[in-house]
Formats: C-alpha cells, structure tokens, sequence
C-alpha cells in the first residue's frame, strides 16, 4: 500500500472545472495506470484522494497536489505520463512521487496576479498600491464558514508582494498565508476597492507559481 501525490497543472477550460469534478475526472483517469485507489471502509466506501490545497475556480495553477493512496506498493514512477492520456485540456500531471511530507508543513503560496485595466495603468498606481500593501492593517469584508460577512484585517497574510507595470495592467508577484488562516490573492482587489476605488481594476486573474513551507522553501 503506497500514499502517493501528484503535481499537476491547472489551466485554460480547466481552470472552469470545480474541485468535486477535478476529483472524479483523476478518478476515471486511473484505470490506466493499472493500479488501484484505496477505498474508506462502511456502508458507502469512497476513494481516498484529496487536493491539499483546493484552487478556486477561475484560478489557474503551476504547482497544484492531489494525494491519494493505492493498494499496491509503488513510489509513482510513470504513473504522470499514464494519467495525462486520460485528462482533458488544460490538466497536466507533472510528477507523481511518494506522500512524504505532510500538509500541515505548507505555509505559503506564492502567486502572480494580473490587474487589467481597459484604459490603461492609472497615473502614480505602482506606487500608491506598493504604500497601500505595507500598511499595519489592511480590513476586508469576507464571508465566513456560516456564510456571514466579517471584517478581516488580510495585511499578517502577506509576506511580500511587488508590482510591474505593463501597457494595460499591473503584474502582482506576492506571497500570501496558504492555511490556518489563508489568503485568497483574488482578494486583493477588495482592498483596492476599499482603500483606493479609483485604482480598482476592470478584470483580474490569478495564478499559483509556487507553494511553499515555513522556511520560503518549495513544499512538495
């Protein structure tokens, strides 16, 4: 019996797909690899497999991981090259190896965050958004677990950020809390709107770079 963890790609008409639908397509990809999932034992057995950090929808991501057991003793070697002929465009498995570390050691997540703006960067934008970001306290609404609307102060979740500035957006590079609390980079921009409406960009997107440990090291 093997604990096994995937490194895939998230991407164009896959980033639609919800992480319920990510897990089943894996799902029907497996009977090529010839091996068999684990299941949970009771009335209604289901497979163990879990994404250790679920991307949002509409996000794409270098860098997500998916764990699952099998019944067999294997250390994942060819079991990425079997899977991608069964996934759909825009899901790439890169690696497959052992489950070696556990998920309670991710800490971060670095991402890349492009605002759009049709008319162009607003004159002074980098700057005021750079002043913006390093400020003490940085209060959000947010919804709750119980779907309620709190204040959240998202500025101890930011371990770095820094802006470039193309023709008609401005390129994110920030590293944010991944769990216990994480940040959504896509939230972001509720504190543009709050704190300084008139840079509130006309569309954003989102993707994940890297995932990292406690000490700014890649987390796999």
């Amino acid at each position: 019996m093997s604990k096994l963890r995937l490194l895939f790609v998230k991407e164009g008409p896959a980033a639609y797909i919800s992480n319920l639908d990510l897990l089943r397509t894996v799902q029907r990809a497996f009977p090529r690899t010839e091996l068999d999932i684990k299941h949970s034992q009771g009335f209604h057995p289901h497979p163990i497999i879990s994404i250790v950090l679920p991307l949002p929808v509409c996000q794409s991501s270098d860098c997500e991981l998916l764990d699952f057991e099998v019944t067999q003793d294997t250390d994942g070697a060819g079991l990425a090259e079997k899977l991608n002929g069964g996934l759909p465009e825009g899901l790439r498995i890169l690696d497959c190896y052992p489950a070696l570390r556990p998920v309670r050691e991710l800490a971060y997540l670095r991402a890349e965050v492009e605002l759009d703006y049709d008319r162009g960067v607003p004159e002074g934008a980098v700057q005021a958004l750079e002043e913006l970001f390093h400020r003490q306290e940085l209060l959000i609404e947010k919804r709750t677990k119980r779907k309620q609307l709190a204040q959240v102060d998202i500025a101890p979740m930011i371990r770095d950020i820094a802006f470039a500035q193309e023709e008609n957006l401005l390129r994110v590079f920030v590293t944010v809390q991944a769990q216990n609390p994480g940040l959504n980079p896509q939230l972001l921009e509720k504190a543009i709107a709050r704190y300084l409406p008139e840079l509130t960009p006309d569309f954003v997107r989102v993707r994940r770079r890297q995932l990292l440990d406690a000490d700014g090291q890649v987390f796999r």
